[in-house]
């Protein structure tokens, strides 16, 4: 079983949550973005993660893309960089005794600061970028992880050019949809089903509201993403957006993302059957 918790700290020092959470959770692959604060250097966060006069478990997977932090519970010779940019890093995960996958984390464009239209163009040019990576490597044991400042119904995410990312795993076992004489790879997107919310859930990752007539309230930035090839290893009850730390909650009296304290964005933790 291998772990993962992906969290965007929304630059704010929050070392002593995010031990809580690895300890909490046993986590074994740590992805972060926005992790801008002066206290967040890579060696702070290892020295915190690997207390002196124990045994450290945690390594830093430095990159090339100042956006994504990667730490793991083992050596960063297994998880190298294989094509990154200002936004995203492709991984090469290579686990002894286990098929090797395509670990891809990023943090793309906020809708803040530019139109649909460069989204739209931006993600697709992502996608394009996995896929042809996949070619490379020779399979698509492929999972994305991060910030993707898109709704999983957005065009970006569930555009056959962009990420196509679909809400069944039925849909995306069947591999590929042909459109206009080319072929696309489905993504399952497991994030539909966190959606609006719970009794016992949050309604998404992010609260924003605006004055705009369209205005979803809760938004779910934060996605993972698994390829057809990865969905019998897949854990689809360990996914789970998280509201405390183990020890405090992240969330206001009201349920909003407590960001004077915290982040934010709401950390996501999910599993694969490794």
């Amino acid at each position: 079983m291998l772990t993962f918790l992906f969290w965007n700290l929304n630059r704010k020092d929050l070392i002593s949550s995010l031990v809580q959470l690895v300890v909490t959770h046993n986590v074994d692959i740590l992805i972060l973005a926005e992790c801008t604060h002066t206290q967040l250097f890579p060696d702070n966060i290892l020295l915190a993660l690997n207390p002196e006069g124990q045994k450290a478990e945690f390594h830093y997977a430095p990159s090339k893309c100042d956006r994504i932090q990667i730490f793991t519970r083992f050596s960063d010779s297994f998880v190298k960089p294989i094509s990154e940019s200002e936004r995203y890093t492709l991984r090469r995960l290579t686990l002894p005794g286990r098929d090797a996958l395509l670990l891809v984390a990023a943090h793309l464009l906020s809708q803040l600061h530019a139109k649909e239209s460069t989204l739209i163009f931006e993600v697709g040019q992502f996608a394009e970028e996995i896929r042809r990576t996949e070619k490379e490597l020779g399979h698509s044991r492929t999972i994305v992880v991060g910030d993707l400042n898109m709704n999983p119904f957005s065009d970006g995410v569930v555009s056959a050019s962009g990420l196509h990312g679909v809400m069944t795993q039925e849909i995306a076992r069947k591999k590929l949809r042909t459109v206009q004489g080319r072929d696309y790879p489905f993504f399952y997107n497991p994030m539909w089903r966190c959606l609006g919310g719970s009794t016992i859930a949050p309604a998404g990752t992010y609260y924003y509201r605006s004055s705009d007539h369209v205005c979803y309230f809760w938004n779910t930035f934060d996605q993972v993403l698994i390829r057809p090839d990865l969905l019998d290893q897949w854990d689809d009850t360990s996914l789970q957006i998280l509201t405390n730390d183990g020890t405090q909650s992240l969330l206001m009296p009201n349920a909003l993302p407590d960001k004077t304290n915290f982040s934010d964005h709401l950390p996501l933790l999910f599993r694969l059957n490794l």
